[in-house]
């Protein structure tokens, strides 16, 4: 039996490594549905393709939305101005890209994630070295809340 030294494996490893075709990760496909008139949503959206997402959008009326986040199972508490879904999880507000990945990388079994109200300095919502501080709530299927993320005021 012939043995390989350790440059040979090393340099076949290399050789593999550099033959294998690279492929970027796909984009993550995210429908947002919103009022025509809010523009922050539109800073929102623009952030979240900045981030690498395929986002499309959905305009509605405010009572169509308003309608649609109770279908979606969101409490009243924890709505925002726009909704989304991404993956089967619901996304309510400015939430932070990164919390929608982390979100899609752990898979809870969860309803999906809120940022209630309009908060300072999240995502879309000006400045971050004004930020306010926040909390990203994970929606369990029951309609219960529990703190997903928590950021600090600036």
């Amino acid at each position: 039996m012939t043995q390989l030294s350790r440059r040979t494996v090393l340099a076949l490893v290399a050789g593999c490594l550099a033959s294998a075709p690279l492929r970027a990760a796909a984009p993550v496909a995210i429908t947002v549905v919103k009022d025509p008139d809010c523009g922050c949503c539109e800073a929102w959206i623009d952030i979240l393709r900045a981030d690498g997402f395929a986002v499309t959008t959905q305009v509605i009326d405010y009572d169509a939305l308003q309608a649609l986040k109770g279908q979606s199972g969101i409490p009243e508490p924890m709505r925002s101005c726009h909704t989304a879904r991404v993956e089967g999880y619901v996304i309510e507000g400015h939430v932070p890209p990164a919390d929608i990945r982390r979100l899609l990388a752990e898979r809870p079994a969860a309803l999906g994630l809120a940022v209630p109200g309009m908060p300072l300095g999240a995502p879309g919502m000006g400045p971050e070295a004004q930020r306010e501080a926040y909390d990203v709530h994970l929606i369990t299927a029951d309609g219960r809340t529990r703190i997903f993320a928590r950021y600090d005021a600036a």
